[in-house]
């Protein structure tokens, strides 16, 4: 089994700075793909941030130059640098990867993690 699990959420005051991260464990062969999603009730989960497995990295354009996703493949561990944080920042931040196990390639999404952007 393929656990990912993100930490690092809470409470920050406009302006500030959270690092998110989505740790991957069990069986896996490679981590491909990874990408950050966010949701607010209501509304539909969009992209945040995505890493290919060269690390080539895509942003959404509300996000450039604010976040950053990186990702360290010794730890399989995914990370998202939120600084110059919004009150609009504020939703459950989840991970999404595709992981390799065996000779297969899987979907797998954390459980989510709340950043809330408030003074």
């Amino acid at each position: 089994q393929v656990q990912l699990v993100e930490s690092g959420g809470g409470l920050v005051q406009p302006g500030g700075s959270l690092r998110l991260s989505c740790a991957a464990s069990g069986r896996i062969r490679s981590i491909n793909a990874v990408t950050w999603y966010r949701q607010t009730p209501g509304k539909q989960r969009e992209m945040v941030a995505g890493i290919t497995s060269s690390s080539n990295t895509n942003y959404a354009d509300s996000v450039k130059g604010r976040f950053t996703i990186s990702r360290d493949n010794a730890k399989n561990t995914m990370y998202l640098q939120m600084n110059s944080l919004k009150p609009e920042d504020t939703a459950v931040y989840y991970c999404n990867a595709h992981i390799q196990i065996d000779s297969l390639v899987y979907s797998y999404w954390g459980q989510g993690t709340q950043v809330t952007v408030s003074s």
